[in-house]
């Protein structure tokens, strides 16, 4: 995923279906001098962790 739409995606309030390591996640944050978005798996909001943004990969969109 690149940089912008990870941003966009962050700052929506709409949910996007994104998955890293084909597990759907929620992107908390986005870390534009790392590369990299700080996200949790969505049955794991309590385990935030860090990955880079090129690991993300978007899908259609949930509805």
């Amino acid at each position: 995923m690149n940089e912008r739409r990870a941003l966009e995606i962050a700052d929506s309030p709409v949910m996007a279906n994104v998955t890293y390591e084909e597990r759907q996640v929620y992107i908390e944050e986005v870390n534009t001098s790392k590369n990299t978005a700080s996200i949790h798996f969505l049955n794991q909001p309590a385990n935030s962790q860090e990955v880079p943004l090129t690991h993300l990969v978007e899908g259609e969109r949930i509805t």
